[in-house]
């Protein structure tokens, strides 16, 4: 990866950190189809776990409560587990919404080094236009999202706190605004203007917790 990409990517590790929730621990997008989707496969590995119990109950039959007892708590976990996940995920739409925008951006992230490394074997042809206004949208789009992060932590642990501290809601975005290239069609333009886009989505997300929260 190219210098300028390092460190630019947003790591499951940050968003825990700044958002104090595991992206693993809630189901992307919290939508009907992705529960059903879920619980059924959750099922089919809990058939499973009762197919090992019978296989190992037919082998050891002297440890049946054992194994019953074993492969019965694996059973309940995946479910609870399950249950979790979907509480979470109905309760946090915004903290998820937030999660699909870093998504996005780490794709804008992947795609710009995939790139730089098809030019780097031989492929002059498909260098990026305007690199460093590419790479700093980026990096104004990198600093709105973990503001974002940290923000709808702090309407969630503390709703008080966020009616003192509104210059947490300060945004880069006129600046990303200005950075904005009319050339659509071309590569850097494309990038940019998807960068934009994910700092409006995230822009508009505030807004609208904090419309939700003092209303």
């Amino acid at each position: 990866m190219q210098p300028d990409l390092q460190d630019l990517e947003i790591t499951k590790g940050e968003i825990k950190h700044c958002s104090g929730v595991s992206t693993d621990a809630v189901y992307k997008p919290p939508t009907l189809r992705k529960f059903s989707a879920e619980i059924t496969k959750t099922f089919l590995i809990i058939l499973l776990i009762g197919l090992s119990c019978f296989v190992f109950v037919q082998i050891f039959p002297q440890h049946l409560l054992v194994f019953l007892a074993i492969h019965a708590v694996a059973a309940v976990s995946l479910l609870l587990d399950d249950c979790i996940k979907i509480y979470l995920s109905k309760k946090r739409r915004n903290l998820i919404r937030l999660f699909q925008d870093v998504e996005r951006y780490n794709s804008v992230i992947r795609a710009i080094d995939i790139n730089d490394q098809i030019e780097a074997v031989g492929n002059p042809e498909v260098s990026l236009n305007n690199r460093t206004k590419v790479i700093h949208a980026l990096r104004l789009t990198r600093e709105d999202i973990i503001r974002a992060l940290k923000t709808e932590r702090i309407l969630r642990e503390n709703e008080s706190f966020i009616k003192f501290n509104s210059d947490l809601f300060d945004s880069n975005l006129m600046a990303l605004t200005a950075l904005q290239v009319n050339d659509q069609a071309s590569e850097h333009g494309r990038l940019l203007n998807e960068a934009l886009q994910i700092v409006v989505d995230v822009q508009e997300e505030m807004k609208r917790l904090q419309t939700q929260r003092f209303s």
